[in-house]
């Protein structure tokens, strides 16, 4: 572990993550001797970011745990091209009405994770639409263009594996790199900001706006990375068979979230509370040792954090009760997931389906094929089952729902 002599670098290498540093030891300098704005940027491709977004927003947070200032930036003129970074095809052209309703949406989990204000240190909110709007073209071109190499910009990983796999890359997506480096030109102009941080696909966007605002204004500005967090079994972070684990309420109940945590595997557990709770090191250190049946109360306990941090403290006690009172006490608790069917019934197969357990009737009936669907703790036997109001349906050891009454 390298041995840095400001909070921010000492704290983000401890909890894990840095990946790639633009001259580490001129930013640790920077860090430890004045407050350092940061940004990173969020585009509004849905009316919710999920967890794969997590570990960036967590970056912001510890960026001002450790004494400096975030600026998040909502990508309003950026989301109205898209991110090809490692993309196989084009994202779908938003309207400029969606756009900002997904930014008025997205907007809220922030006030979870970030104290803003007009403080030194407290975080601000910015969209990049109010300047990227208001470019014209030709003087853009010329001022800003001329600092950008086609040969450069064709040799960074997330345009050239597009073309090595000879999959189109509009002039459209073309352009967002240097977008991107813009903003962070006008970032430093604007507020004096001195580091971007994202994943670690973005990279050549990060050292495109370093390059730019040397050039342009003579600022030396720096970058920060974090690695691709992946599952212990090589999965992709934040996907299940439900989908995206989306960070708005509206988008997902909290015991769906709270339960995602709940069912980290065991290799993850330590990684995760680093990452994404503001748990002690030692305590984690602690936790993540322990063995057998105990490692599932540290993934209660990563549960409660995560959850806690997003949702509130309400939330996390809530989903926690119902997964007790559903998981150790047999018996249903209030926020699982739930499907309306009439009185006289559901068949089982378009019930499974209809909670979202199965993504077809197919799957549905070869889970119950193999035994894995049950109601009531009752194992169902034939596809002419029917589900009644009342009743609790489960599919494996995991996932649970309640079959309500019609209104």
């Amino acid at each position: 572990m390298t041995q840095y002599t400001s909070d921010l670098l000492a704290l983000l290498d401890a909890r894990g993550y840095i990946h790639q540093l633009t001259d580490a030891a001129a930013l640790d300098a920077l860090a430890a001797k004045q407050i350092v704005p940061g940004y990173i940027g969020f585009d509004p491709t849905a009316p919710s970011l999920h967890v794969g977004s997590l570990v960036q927003i967590m970056l912001l947070r510890r960026l001002q745990q450790s004494g400096h200032k975030p600026i998040v930036v909502m990508g309003g003129g950026t989301g109205k091209i898209g991110d090809p970074s490692f993309k196989d095809e084009a994202r779908r052209l938003l309207t400029p009405e969606t756009i900002a309703f997904n930014v008025a949406s997205i907007k809220r989990v922030f006030e979870r994770f970030l104290t803003f204000g007009d403080g030194p240190t407290d975080a601000i909110m910015v969209d990049n639409a109010e300047w990227l709007d208001r470019l014209e073209y030709v003087p853009f071109l010329r001022d800003i263009g001329q600092h950008f190499s086609i040969n450069r910009m064709l040799s960074f990983d997330s345009v050239k594996l597009r073309l090595d796999r000879e999959q189109s890359l509009s002039f459209l997506e073309f352009n967002y790199m240097i977008l991107q480096a813009y903003d962070f030109l006008e970032l430093s102009r604007r507020v004096g900001c001195r580091l971007q941080m994202g994943g670690s696909d973005q990279w050549g966007n990060i050292v495109n706006g370093i390059e730019l605002a040397r050039r342009v204004d003579g600022t030396e500005v720096y970058g920060v990375t974090t690695p691709l967090i992946t599952l212990a079994d090589g999965g992709k972070m934040g996907k299940t068979e439900k989908g995206a684990v989306w960070l708005n309420e509206d988008s997902l109940p909290a015991y769906d979230y709270w339960q995602f945590w709940r069912n980290t595997q065991d290799a993850d557990v330590g990684k995760f509370m680093r990452l994404f709770t503001d748990i002690p090191l030692d305590e984690i250190a602690r936790l993540e040792n322990l063995q057998g049946s105990e490692i599932n109360e540290a993934k209660k306990v990563l549960a409660d954090a995560a959850t806690t941090m997003c949702r509130g403290a309400d939330a996390a006690r809530s989903a926690a009760e119902t997964a007790r009172a559903t998981f150790e006490q047999g018996h249903a608790g209030g926020d699982l997931p739930s499907i309306q069917v009439p009185a006289e019934g559901m068949s089982i197969v378009q019930a499974t389906t209809g909670l979202g357990f199965t993504a077809s009737n197919k799957e549905a009936k070869r889970k119950i094929e193999e035994g894995a669907v049950r109601v009531n703790s009752e194992k169902v036997q034939g596809f002419d089952y029917l589900v009644k109001p009342g009743d609790t349906l489960s599919l494996g050891q995991k996932k649970h729902g309640l079959v309500l009454g019609e209104d």
